[in-house]
């Protein structure tokens, strides 16, 4: 069963990360979630803040969106959200508050991880829901993902620099 399921989390994470290039393709950093109910792909959506000028537009949050919008109700129970970098406070937050059932993040996020990172908003005992959490799942490629993007980034800005002289 677990072999299953690690081939299950690898599919849907594959498909976060190709959500993920779409962000990139629009200037975003690429960030891609899906939401999964009874082995459906009911969510799916890439970091559109850039392109919205929305701080909240991160990809969970417009993939949470989808899928309340599909199941008619904002409680996902029987959902499992998969992105492609830890969440952060907000997201973690709208994760517990859509009650879902289980996070399958790909790289961790040190410098705004609220997943186990800085804070575990996921699990903290003190909210009224929490969610089960497996981290790590196709790890390399969603951190190169992103380490690609912010190098091709600096490499744009050094580019992009007028000199004093």
């Amino acid at each position: 069963m677990e072999e299953i399921e690690a081939k299950q989390d690898e599919r849907y994470m594959q498909a976060a990360i190709d959500a993920a290039r779409i962000a990139e393709e629009n200037a975003d950093v690429p960030i891609g979630a899906v939401v999964v109910y009874r082995g459906q792909i009911i969510g799916r959506a890439y970091n559109q803040r850039e392109q919205l000028a929305d701080p909240t537009a991160h990809a969970e949050i417009i993939a949470l969106t989808q899928a309340a919008a599909f199941l008619e109700s904002w409680r996902l129970g029987g959902c499992t959200m998969y992105v492609t970098l830890e969440p952060c406070a907000m997201c973690a937050g709208a994760l517990v508050l859509g009650r879902l059932d289980r996070l399958v993040y790909g790289c961790d996020d040190p410098k705004s991880g609220a997943c186990g990172s800085l804070y575990n908003i996921v699990t903290d005992e003190r909210l009224n829901h929490r969610l089960e959490v497996t981290a790590g799942i196709l790890e390399k490629e969603c951190s190169e993902q992103l380490q690609n993007f912010f190098a091709h980034r600096r490499e744009e800005n050094k580019n992009n620099k007028v000199s004093d002289f």
